[in-house]
């Protein structure tokens, strides 16, 4: 009689701890080598340098609720200097009882961002939103109706300012931009000859020179007697800088668009317009959204050269 025999397929092995969970990320990201190994032990030792040190600075030996004098005495960092001089941080040279006003304007600003983050908003409401906002915001900051006193445009500062100029820049300079890039592929030679000029002569010189030129030069060309305030020079030279790069970036996504979506547009009967709004520039733009975000936190940065026309972004007064 053939005895029997179970067949059972056997359990499969559990691998190594070494190679799994935390020790083996470890193992393989930090000491896989003798290269990595060494890099990993310098960065510790540096690390080790550095934060505890700073943790003693910035939090051990601070100053939170303290005088000027016991600020100069102390070793670490004084705290309280910044509720001392957070409306002087966050609203610059605007008068003292008039704060409210830009306060009102930057959360007018920031309720239409967030606003605008929804694309079912993104009607011709939405337009007239924002002309509405950015007229009330005006009237806030400037003045001079409604009984609000007037301020000088020289007295703005602070957060308002870098949001301003950030915001607006951004704004105006994305469809300029756009048109850039669809002039620098165009067929017809001026246009395009016209386009590459524009974007690799603003491209080949830094933001600061024409805050310069917009600050110094720019009015010895305006008749006696004509004026144009700062932050509206230093607002024109950011949209015309931050333009250039933006057509760049759209131009990638325009080469990265395959020659069969142009195709299919042609044989639908689609003009070059419709061809661009409807099949091109949704997919292309989609493309470059991580450049496009870069490029708006650099918009949002360089508004801090701004302090070379006088005038105090949130950086300065900080």
């Amino acid at each position: 009689m053939e005895a029997y025999v179970q067949e059972k397929p056997a359990e499969a092995l559990k691998p190594p701890v070494s190679s799994v969970g935390i020790i083996g990320w470890v193992r393989s990201n930090l000491f896989k080598g003798w290269f990595n190994s060494l890099l990993t032990i310098i960065t510790i030792y540096c690390l080790w340098l550095i934060v505890p040190p700073l943790i003693r600075w910035a939090f051990i030996d601070s100053l939170w609720l303290s005088t000027g004098a016991e600020c100069q005495q102390s070793d670490g960092a004084c705290w309280s200097i910044i509720p001392a001089n957070i409306r002087f941080i966050l609203f610059g040279f605007f008068p003292y009882d008039q704060q409210w006003r830009p306060l009102v304007a930057m959360v007018l600003l920031i309720g239409l961002l967030f606003y605008s983050r929804n694309r079912d908003h993104w009607k011709k409401s939405l337009a007239y939103a924002w002309i509405l906002g950015l007229f009330l915001m005006g009237l806030l900051m400037k003045g001079g109706l409604f009984g609000l006193s007037p301020v000088e445009t020289g007295k703005w500062g602070g957060l308002p300012l870098t949001l301003t100029l950030s915001v607006i820049g951004l704004t105006a300079a994305y469809p300029l931009g756009i048109v850039f890039a669809l002039g620098r592929r165009s067929k017809m030679p001026v246009v395009k000859t016209l386009c590459v000029l524009y974007i690799e002569l603003i491209r080949g010189v830094p933001l600061i020179s024409l805050l310069f030129m917009s600050s110094v030069v720019f009015p010895l060309f305006l008749p006696e007697g004509v004026t144009i305030n700062n932050i509206l020079r230093a607002q024109v030279a950011i949209i015309l800088f931050t333009a250039a790069y933006i057509a760049e970036v759209v131009r990638g996504g325009l080469q990265a668009m395959p020659r069969g979506q142009y195709e299919a547009a042609d044989s639908i009967g689609l003009s070059y317009y419709l061809t661009m709004r409807l099949v091109i520039l949704p997919q292309a733009l989609k493309i470059v959204i991580p450049p496009s975000v870069q490029q708006l936190i650099s918009a949002f940065k360089d508004t801090s050269l701004v302090v070379i026309i006088a005038l105090f972004d949130v950086l300065r007064t900080t």
